[in-house]
């Protein structure tokens, strides 16, 4: 993170980091999740997600989602390209509160404008003081095929993380037709980071390709977004990545940063 980049995530509440995977790691995840024979994606919202951490309401239905399916899920959790915009964004010991994946086939609808700092939501919040950045739940989407404005994907009004009037109901009717709302292009291969803090939206899928995008939420250390917490996936992790599934408490919490 240098000055620039610094400055346009305070400014606009989201960043793109581009190329962050190859197309060989985008094969593989795409081919990882085919195995699983996955029910067709429907056209609500609520048939569009996949892969789940498990119930963020039921503590007794948990499972540890597609994380379990693989280990090129399990080095997004941790990858180079995400944990240094995420350490200024969330600081150090911050955790994963939950994840899920977005599939979208060609007119599943979009979903609802949400989010922006006003009204005050007390686990998305985004905060300037003593030169640093306080932030709640954060959100790192891996974009598996090509989005943007022409088929579809994340959509955001920018700066609305810093608001301080609640979004009007014209642009949350308006949607992605309102010329507030932006529908930024993004590769494949290549990472959103947004703040919950931040009004965001998904704009309705026209591609004739499905949308794929993996999404993990990160929390900061002593913050939970649900009432329960994901648990680790039966497959071998590293010592920074086992650090990222710790319940949400702030003394003396390991660093994730430590060589």
């Amino acid at each position: 993170m240098n000055e620039l980049d610094k400055y346009l995530f305070d400014i606009n509440g989201y960043m793109i980091i581009e190329n962050a995977i190859d197309q060989d790691e985008i094969t593989e995840l795409n081919r990882l999740i085919d195995a699983q024979n996955l029910t067709e994606p429907g056209l609500a919202t609520s048939e569009a997600r996949f892969g789940s951490s498990g119930s963020l309401f039921d503590e007794n239905n948990l499972s540890a989602g597609y994380l379990d399916w693989g280990a090129p899920f399990n080095n997004l959790l941790d990858h180079p390209a995400i944990m240094d915009p995420l350490r200024f964004i969330l600081g150090d010991g911050f955790r994963i509160d939950h994840y899920y994946g977005i599939y979208m086939k060609h007119r599943t609808e979009g979903l609802r404008l949400h989010g922006g700092n006003t009204p005050f939501d007390p686990p998305e919040y985004y905060h300037f003081q003593d030169g640093k950045v306080f932030n709640g739940l954060t959100v790192v989407a891996w974009n598996l095929c090509e989005t943007g404005p022409e088929v579809g994907g994340f959509c955001c009004v920018p700066g609305s993380h810093k608001a301080n009037y609640p979004c009007p109901p014209e642009i949350l009717a308006g949607h992605e037709q309102s010329g507030s709302v932006f529908t930024p292009h993004v590769d494949a291969g290549s990472v959103v980071i947004f703040t919950e803090a931040l009004t965001h939206g998904t704009a309705p899928w026209v591609a004739d390709y499905q949308r794929r995008s993996l999404l993990f939420k990160y929390s900061p250390a002593q913050q939970s977004w649900g009432p329960s917490y994901p648990p680790m996936p039966s497959v071998q992790l590293t010592g920074r990545q086992k650090n990222l599934f710790e319940k949400p408490y702030f003394a003396q919490r390991a660093s994730l940063f430590d060589d």
